[in-house]
């Protein structure tokens, strides 16, 4: 599947690439390196409006967010740091692709919530820059869309010379926006994810008149809580189902996505903290037997590809919920999946905004993190000794970030083959 899905990357960027440059002058695209962009004067209007509605208030938001930026950027860096010693042998920094799942990636992004989730952080990030740039009274000179190789997304290009005139403090407010309205747009989904979890999965039907959900409906382990003593819910935990196989993985080949695992050597794994408990013990060359409603498999595991000490199977695994009957009965099962989608779309928008907000942070230009940095340091440096600062560092975390990510994809990739 993960080499489909990158078959399908590399035939889009083709295509995409042959017609952009074959009609570059009729489609008015522009090419900087692995980026496509299309410019515009449209939408400045919509930009101003939104900023001008309550300038007061944005100023306040990013008079949090400046400081709070540099928390942040203290944050990254010391992740980083503390990955280092184990960088060849467990890699944590890693390039993730919506759809592909690289062995040794610590996480699959499925392919469409990956891209609208892609998308989101993308045009938030340049947004932010926009409406706070105009906050600060800098002009806007264009807007557009973009593609970095294939991936979509949005830019807003402030005027360099009113951002260079601009004071100290309106430089921090416009180069944090960016990241701070990532942060912002994570709350909140992280708030709606918490929203329809507690309020519309878990006791979605409660209060509504003339459906009742009894407690003997919920099976083993509801996906519920407690209201005066009895427990509602719209879902209940049906086991553990193997959501995916990892290419080329030592279960590759032997145990079937889709199917519900029972128990794993014997051991009731029919909740997710049980079966990722029995899998991280896992040794190196240990039978691992497998229970699972499509029948018995065993697969011989291998070395985990970022953590060569254990061992590993290949598989990833998700709880396997079911809409209960009573509920399917009353108003099918449409509407509750519908909202459970709902619920994972803006899963990952939390994790792509703040991931993505966070990294952007760094300390290194051309990102946002070292026009902070040398904002602040110019504040009692002179000119001269800020850029015998950053630029040495912003080079040492280029080819050591660049070097990680291409180390790690590599050899997932020669995995995959």
């Amino acid at each position: 599947m993960a080499l489909n899905v990158l078959w399908y990357y590399a035939i889009g960027f083709i295509i995409i690439w042959v017609v952009a440059l074959l009609f570059k002058d009729r489609l008015k695209i522009d090419i900087e390196g692995p980026i496509m962009m299309r410019r515009t004067k449209r939408l400045r209007d919509f930009i101003d409006s939104v900023a001008m509605k309550s300038p007061r208030s944005w100023r306040l938001i990013m008079n949090i967010g400046v400081p709070l930026s540099f928390v942040f950027m203290a944050v990254i860096v010391g992740i980083i740091i503390s990955t280092l010693p184990t960088a060849l042998t467990n890699p944590q920094l890693q390039l993730v692709l919506p759809g592909v799942d690289i062995p040794g990636s610590p996480v699959l992004i499925p392919l469409g919530y990956g891209i609208i989730a892609l998308m989101t952080v993308l045009v938030v990030h340049e947004f932010g820059h926009g409406i706070i740039s105009r906050i600060e009274g800098v002009k806007i000179d264009s807007i557009g869309v973009l593609l970095l190789a294939v991936l979509p997304g949005a830019f807003v290009e402030p005027n360099e010379e009113d951002v260079q005139k601009s004071e100290r403090i309106q430089k921090l407010r416009i180069y944090a926006a960016g990241s701070i309205f990532n942060m912002i747009l994570a709350a909140i989904s992280l708030l709606i994810v918490m929203f329809i979890g507690l309020m519309m999965i878990n006791s979605l039907f409660i209060g509504i008149p003339g459906i009742s959900i009894p407690y003997t409906d919920i099976k083993t382990q509801p996906v519920g809580f407690t209201i005066n003593g009895p427990v509602f819910s719209t879902f209940h935990n049906d086991g553990v189902q193997i959501s995916s196989v990892v290419p080329n993985s030592p279960a590759s080949g032997i145990l079937p996505e889709g199917s519900i695992v029972q128990s794993i050597n014997g051991v009731d794994s029919s909740t997710l903290n049980n079966a990722e408990t029995v899998l991280n013990y896992t040794k190196i060359g240990e039978n691992v037997t497998f229970q699972t409603t499509t029948g018995n498999y065993t697969v011989k595991a291998g070395v985990k590809p970022n953590d060569t000490s254990k061992g590993y199977v290949g598989i990833r695994t998700q709880q396997h919920v079911v809409v209960n009957s009573n509920v399917a009965k009353t108003v099918g099962t449409q509407i509750p999946w519908f909202i459970y989608s709902i619920q994972q779309l803006f899963e990952w928008i939390f994790l792509l905004n703040f991931s993505v907000g966070i990294f952007n942070l760094l300390p290194m230009k051309p990102l946002d993190g070292g026009l902070l940095l040398e904002e602040l340091l110019g504040y009692k440096l002179s000119e001269s000794t800020v850029r015998k600062i950053m630029t040495p560092l912003s080079y040492i975390l280029i080819v050591l970030i660049a070097s990680l990510v291409i180390y790690s994809l590599a050899k997932g990739i020669y995995l995959l083959l």
